[in-house]
């Protein structure tokens, strides 16, 4: 019987280390078959938290240009400040406006803005008359010129004054009235609406002479 007791014993124990083998084995399978935990650098792929793909790629550009898309291609420009008014868009005309009694006899010149913008008017026109005796160009009266926003379809005016033949005699024949808006080159030719001569002087007598703009009003 004791024997017997031995050898049971024994297999008892034996059978124990076996069991005990056979789970470190499956514990160790186990874990070699569990998926390792990502690394540190594969987490921050694409989103680093220096943002770095902020400042490229597709969707950064379209970000980075979307937000001045609108401040492109302005009108006026980057400044914001209204365009002058340029010869092309003004319609010239001139018309007496000599008042009776006068010893002067003036012209009013009507700049129309016809641009289909407002523009920025200042200064004075330049202006000559075509005479007999060749061209005779106006002076600056010397009145403050101011600036003016000329919305469009609306209209400025400004004066010549020149001296009236009085003399008796034929003066010096009037042919034609030169125009350059204010900071143009641009010149427009008018007929001469005034009275068709200049008095013949010494270079003593009254100078013609233009006002800036805004100096005349309509009718006078």
């Amino acid at each position: 019987m004791r024997v017997h007791k031995l050898t049971f014993a024994a297999l008892a124990v034996a059978a124990g280390l076996s069991l005990t083998a056979c789970q470190n084995d499956n514990d160790a399978k186990a874990q070699s078959d569990t998926p390792s935990a990502p690394t540190a650098s594969s987490a921050s792929d694409g989103s680093g938290s220096d943002g770095s793909d902020q400042g490229s790629g597709k969707d950064s550009t379209e970000k980075s240009s979307g937000g001045q898309g609108t401040t492109a291609g302005t009108g006026t420009g980057t400044s914001g400040k209204t365009g002058k008014c340029r010869t092309d868009e003004l319609e010239i005309t001139a018309a007496d406006s000599t008042i009776t009694g006068d010893t002067d006899g003036t012209v009013a010149v009507e700049f129309k803005n016809s641009g289909g913008r407002d523009c920025a008017i200042s200064g004075y026109a330049g202006v000559d008359l075509k005479t007999s005796a060749g061209s005779v160009s106006a002076k600056r009266t010397g009145q403050e010129a101011g600036s003016t926003i000329l919305k469009n379809g609306k209209s400025i005016y400004f004066g010549i004054d020149y001296p009236l033949n009085t003399s008796g005699g034929s003066g010096v024949r009037i042919t034609g009235l030169l125009v350059t808006p204010p900071n143009e080159t641009k010149t427009v030719t008018l007929d001469w609406p005034g009275a068709g001569t200049l008095p013949v002087t010494d270079g003593t007598g009254s100078a013609v002479k233009v006002g800036p703009m805004g100096s005349a009003g309509q009718g006078g």
